[in-house]
């Protein structure tokens, strides 16, 4: 019989050491499989014995326990998982999760802007001084390149070259990757570091608050905020939604997927793919809109 915890231990270490996910990725699967110990404990049977009707028990379970389904969809990846790696190491033969049928999850599509409603909030920032101006080139830099928040405000000034206009981002799970951006938001980060005090070292953070610190995410969502408000904009922005528009504008205006998926840093083209749904959203409404029958 296995020894579950060392085992999930051992998983852990593989799947942050060796397939380089996040932390945060890697405290969910021990979550879930600290569950599915649990579990089997209470009905005294190893994972090595489990069939697919003591996984299907399981996620019952889970759900009787009010899980909701987004939450057993990722308790079965989390279970997938552990049991391919299981079987890489042979201490299982048996796979119960072969035949797992995914649960309904209920479309969740994310907030973003119109073209127009972007150009109003980066135009509403015409402020001369340094903090205005450091604003202006997070807000350009953000929806030129989708970067994430934690993305943007870790950027050193080494990350960067300006004449050549890209970024060197380090993404989730330590991942790198190449960036481009464009002139607007190149012109508006060069104005920003000449307005810059004090001026920056190779391995000093781009962005930093009046103190000379990084910006914190908190504090540039503060900012954020009002400065949609001062625009006019009455959505419930946030970084993440500038992140969301520059996916959705560049493939409705013909982008390829693939080279949207290397821009955000997705690791599946599945996470990508929720872009293609807004669009389709998008498509749906001007037919019903237009279309004598529709």
């Amino acid at each position: 019989m296995i020894d579950l915890k060392k085992t999930l231990d051992d998983f852990i270490s593989y799947i942050t050491v060796e397939k380089g996910l996040s932390k945060n990725t890697a405290l969910a699967y021990r979550t879930d499989l600290a569950k599915f110990a649990v579990f089997c404990k209470e009905k005294n049977i190893s994972a090595e014995q489990f069939k697919h009707h003591d996984i299907t028990d399981f996620l019952w379970e889970m759900k009787m326990k009010g899980l909701k389904p987004r939450s057993i969809y990722r308790m079965m990846e989390s279970l997938r998982q552990f049991y391919k790696f299981l079987n890489a190491e042979e201490l299982v033969k048996n796979n119960p999760t072969s035949y797992l049928a995914a649960p309904k999850i209920p479309e969740h599509l994310p907030g973003m802007l119109s073209f127009e409603e972007v150009t109003k909030l980066l135009n509403s920032i015409n402020g001369v001084d340094e903090m205005n101006v450091r604003n202006r080139a997070m807000l350009e830099l953000l929806y030129a390149t989708g970067l994430r928040v934690s993305e943007l405000i870790n950027l050193k000034y080494s990350n960067i070259n300006i004449e050549e206009r890209f970024l060197r981002v380090i993404g989730k799970g330590s991942k790198e990757r190449l960036v481009p951006f464009g002139k607007k938001a190149g012109d508006f980060l060069k104005i920003y570091l000449n307005k810059r005090k004090p001026k920056t070292s190779e391995e000093d953070a781009l962005f930093i608050t009046r103190l000379g610190k990084k910006i914190s995410r908190v504090e540039f969502w503060r900012q954020l905020k009002n400065i949609a408000k001062n625009a006019g904009i009455n959505k419930n922005i946030t970084p993440h939604t500038l992140r969301h528009s520059f996916a959705s504008h560049l493939l409705s205006g013909g982008a390829d997927i693939r080279f949207v998926q290397e821009m955000l840093g997705h690791s599946s083209i599945s996470t990508t793919q929720i872009y293609t749904h807004l669009d389709n959203d998008k498509i749906k409404q001007q037919h019903k809109k237009f279309h004598p029958r529709g």
